[in-house]
């Protein structure tokens, strides 16, 4: 064994960082966080160091991959997992630690740590093309998060959920704004901060164009948004708690429909249509989900559509242009069911995985009615259509809202809201 390796071992540090020392991104990186890392105990060395060929088994001309972590007790993680060993190590970093164990997170993980080390000596002046900078536009998505991480112990499970829905939510927004500002060019500051905290949507480019003429809400449609909305107060207010001592799972579920009445299907549409009223397109983002006639058109064009235009350019598109639309689809409800399992099964401390498992499984459905078996049963239009979106979407409806979510976050968010 090599001195320098004895020597950390002697000092039960966690071990050596090891980087690319003819990469600049990654010798500006090592001198950016060598204090930190020290601080921590760990230590640097270059790949190309002589003990340390030895010790990986590196031949002299052998392509560098990826950074490694070589612990004190001699195991070695390279790349994502390197990363991951590193952040256990460091209090503010936990949280990618924890976000890890996330069922499918590696996957992701592994995925941008390898795009980016593919991609690193094209930053700085090593490239000849310029490309734009867009490290900003993903900051807050990764802070904000892990900020609202940090909260987990000190507040309650459903305030907890809350705030890593907004955080969530914040940083995709900042990533539309600033696309779509590349796109568009100059924006009124006004129009721009209407779009990051007056407006739920996430098709930026529709919301931050000028003015155009739209046709004017009808009347119907406002007292249709406002009826959803006494229906949900109906329901959290009225009904949930008359379950509430004899069936408690019955009363969270019931309030927990209430509460997407109010907000998703009622205040929204409400704000879709002052948005319209003002000559901006601001699409609602629930469009009568109930009748789709397949799953691609609920999933696609009814439900949630901001979270589709989110996913359909920063996922779908650049995918299905390398991978094909199959593996694209599948991508995109795999990270559904991770951001839900983040936001749901995170706070309520338990049923890990199962958010994953129904995002999964609706994308197998959607890929299961472009078959040729499913078209000639009908399915993707009409009655057999509207009936398979509903079994395959409402059956296991359990598997996201599971039963630990209910007691853990929901009941005790309805009691605040005074709804017992």
């Amino acid at each position: 064994m090599n001195p320098e390796f004895s020597a950390t071992v002697a000092d039960a540090a966690p071990g050596w960082v090891l980087y690319d020392g003819d990469c600049p991104l990654c010798t500006g990186a090592a001198a950016r966080f060598a204090p930190l890392l020290r601080r921590h105990r760990f230590r640097l060395a270059p790949l190309q160091t002589d003990w340390v060929r030895r010790r990986l088994g590196l031949a002299p001309n052998a392509p560098l991959a990826e950074m490694k972590l070589l612990a004190a007790d001699g195991s070695v993680y390279g790349g994502a997992e390197a990363l991951v060993q590193i952040a256990r190590r460091i209090w503010w970093a936990w949280p990618l630690f924890a976000l890890a164990h996330i069922p499918g997170a590696m996957i992701l993980l592994r995925a941008g740590y390898g795009r980016l080390a593919s991609n690193r000596h094209c930053f700085g002046r090593a490239c000849q093309l310029p490309r734009p900078d867009r490290f900003g536009d993903y900051v807050p998505l990764l802070l904000l998060p892990a900020l609202a991480l940090l909260t987990q112990h000190l507040v309650a499970a459903w305030v907890f959920m809350w705030l890593l829905a907004l955080a969530v939510y914040f940083g995709c927004k900042w990533l539309t704004w600033r696309r779509a500002l590349r796109c568009t060019g100059g924006v009124p500051r006004r129009r721009s901060f209407a779009y990051l905290f007056a407006w739920v949507g996430m098709d930026a480019r529709s919301f931050l164009r000028d003015r155009c003429h739209l046709a004017a809400p009808r009347p119907r449609d406002w007292l249709l948004a406002a009826g959803k909305i006494m229906l949900g107060a109906i329901l959290i207010w009225l009904v949930a708690c008359r379950f509430m001592g004899a069936e408690p799972l019955a009363a969270g579920w019931i309030g927990m429909v209430g509460v997407i009445l109010c907000l998703h299907f009622g205040l929204f549409h409400l704000l879709a249509l002052a948005w319209r009223q003002a000559g901006v397109d601001a699409q609602p983002l629930m469009r009568e989900p109930w009748r789709a006639v397949s799953l691609a058109e609920f999933w696609g064009r009814r439900w949630n559509t901001g979270f589709h235009a989110l996913v359909n350019e920063f996922a779908f598109r650049p995918c299905a242009r390398r991978c094909g639309v199959p593996a694209a689809t599948l991508l995109v409800f795999l990270l559904s069911g991770l951001i839900h399992d983040l936001i749901i099964s995170l706070p309520a401390r338990g049923g890990y995985g199962l958010p994953t498992a129904y995002f999964m499984f609706q994308g197998l459905g959607v890929l299961l009615e472009r078959t040729a078996i499913a078209q000639s049963l009908g399915l993707g239009r009409g009655g057999p259509g509207r009936l398979f979106s509903v079994l395959w979407t409402a059956g296991p409806a359990f598997w996201p809202f599971h039963p630990v979510f209910i007691r853990h976050v929901i009941l005790p968010m309805l009691h605040a809201l005074g709804a017992t």
